[in-house]
């Protein structure tokens, strides 16, 4: 080979040979770094472990992040002979957190590194920083929320690297607001004040008590803070979350409404038949919601131990059952019992009553005097997140669609089948009806089971709402009559409304003047209400009741 060929030869050798070398000598160094950082583990000093676990996050080393999850799931290990720090795998099979090779185990005689919650806590910051570099946007975002929930200033570096290469707009928030915090203690006024700002913008009130040492005062008066434009951006912030909390507050407020006045609206539909169409005073209402909640208890445990892969449905089988339970019920009372009380409402209510406590005596005797958990179903877990203190739980939008359903079922029945046809033709004029070849007695019978069973559908939204005991009705027995009476006898639009106002106003007065007050308060204005207007918000037209 001559010497022009070699000297030709030789760059280009150096142009494929250095990056290479570069890359080696660089993996080189990352290895070194990473194994000194894996030896400081090697201790029983649980000081030493928190600061080796803080070190081996910040060499931002993918390596370093299945490490530190070992070491808080307790299943890293050290070597007693040599001192290597290994994870302990699936199978207790033992792998070598520098190359990631299994190490042979046998007969290696292994000490698990303890820690505590300081070690603990050093370890979601780690974790959560090298999470921050994912290619999972996900992942860094949950990093970022994690951070931003516990900000140390030892992350303030890789915050800021993160948020400088961050595209993702919801990253980005949590990066800054997590910085926020941390530029709270700041020495510099103009990144105080950002921060001030920037806290302020969320309307978070778990960031409130980081604001308020900015405007307290000392016990002697003077101010804590000296600056006074940092006092101003403090006491703005503060209002502003004030503020935003009065907003979410109400929100809440109007979503629990409707979702009580859903409730109510369940169990009152059954009564706007059985009392507003039949003129049945049923004390023994309440007791057909408390047998659906429980046919439901029973429908899940039977799900629960013979259908267990199905176990999700089981509130669709509810329904139905809750239905049929509940009406049949309605059915056996009104054939043995009410039948013969018809035109006489006191007696009527003495016997309903008398009813009423052989009922809970009878569930109380066959499913104990404690209250019974009914599970939610994997899709009615959980909720929507629409701002921090505002969540829209699934339970609950379940309810208020289903009460909906259940109103928008009962109008089209009473509205669009013979069944209905003759309800209205027998509770505005019996004795017409009757002369018109109408079985009246049947009428009533099915229209009473229609009542109770609707009642019973109540039961089963009521299930998913709070546990489950043998006084359930007695709560709501009250209610449904306050519900019935101020909605107009016998209107079932009339019930949808007076329900949902109750559920609102009940909503919104509680948390100012209490559970018992806003009770009262409820009584009185449905009093002065009736005193105005006494055929309810729906008035009666005719001799009966026109759905």
């Amino acid at each position: 080979m001559n010497d022009r060929l070699r000297r030709g030869l030789y760059p280009l050798l150096m142009l494929l040979i250095l990056p290479w070398a570069g890359a080696a000598l660089s993996q080189a160094a990352d290895d070194a770094a990473f194994t000194a950082a894996l030896a400081r583990l090697n201790t029983k000093d649980l000081k030493a472990i928190t600061e080796a676990a803080t070190n081996l996050g910040a060499l931002g080393d993918p390596r370093a992040l299945p490490v530190l999850d070992a070491l808080g799931d307790r299943r890293l290990v050290v070597a007693e002979d040599s001192g290597r720090v290994l994870i302990r795998g699936p199978g207790d099979v033992l792998i070598d957190p520098v190359g990631g090779a299994p190490v042979a185990a046998a007969d290696l005689a292994v000490r698990t590194l303890t820690i505590n919650n300081a070690v603990r806590r050093a370890l979601k910051l780690a974790s959560a920083g090298l999470q921050l570099t994912s290619p999972d946007a996900g992942v860094r975002l949950g990093a970022a929320r994690a951070l931003a929930q516990d900000p140390q200033e030892d992350t303030e570096p890789a915050l800021r690297a993160a948020l400088a290469a961050e595209t993702d707009t919801s990253i980005r928030e949590a990066l800054t607001l997590a910085l926020a915090q941390i530029d709270l203690s700041s020495k510099e006024p103009a990144r105080r004040l950002a921060a001030i700002n920037h806290i302020g913008e969320t309307g978070q009130l778990s960031f409130r008590p980081l604001l308020e040492p900015l405007v307290a005062n000392n016990p002697d008066g003077s101010h804590r803070e000296p600056d006074e434009a940092t006092r101003k951006a403090a006491l703005q912030a503060i209002a502003a979350i004030d503020n935003w909390q009065l907003v979410v507050g109400q929100a809440a407020n109007l979503f629990y409404g409707l979702s009580l006045g859903s409730v109510l609206l369940l169990a009152a539909l059954g009564l706007a038949i059985t009392f507003g169409l039949m003129g049945v005073i049923n004390m023994a209402h309440g007791e057909m919601l408390m047998l659906g909640a429980y046919a439901t208890f029973v429908v899940q445990n039977l799900f629960r131990a013979y259908l267990p892969d199905l176990f999700d449905a089981y509130l669709l089988a509810a329904i139905p059952v809750a239905f049929l339970v509940s009406g049949a019920v309605g059915v056996v009372m009104e054939r043995t019992i009410i039948c013969h009380l018809y035109g006489r409402p006191l007696e009527t209510l003495l016997a309903t009553w008398g009813i009423s406590l052989l009922l809970i005596q009878t569930v109380r005797l066959i499913f104990g005097a404690q209250n019974v958990e009914v599970a939610n179903p994997g899709w009615l877990s959980g909720g929507v997140l629409i701002t921090p203190g505002l969540v829209l739980t699934y339970n609950r939008i379940a309810a208020i669609v289903f009460a909906a359903l259940v109103l928008a079922a009962v109008w089209l029945l009473l509205q669009r089948t013979a069944l209905g046809l003759n309800v209205r033709a027998v509770t505005q004029n019996r004795p017409i009806a009757s002369a018109l070849g109408i079985n009246t007695p049947g009428v009533d019978m099915w229209t009473f089971g229609l009542g109770c069973g609707v009642a019973g559908l109540g039961g089963v939204a009521l299930s998913q709402l709070g546990n489950v005991g043998p006084e359930l009705g007695q709560g709501y027995i009250v209610d449904s009559f306050m519900v019935v009476v101020l909605g107009g006898v016998g209107k079932l639009a009339g019930t949808a409304a007076g329900a949902m106002i109750l559920g609102l106003i009940n909503k919104f007065l509680e948390p100012t003047m209490g559970a018992v007050l806003g009770k009262i308060m409820v009584l009185i204005f449905i009093i002065l209400f009736i005193q105005k207007r006494p055929q309810g918000i729906f008035a009666l037209r005719g001799r009966g009741a026109e759905v």
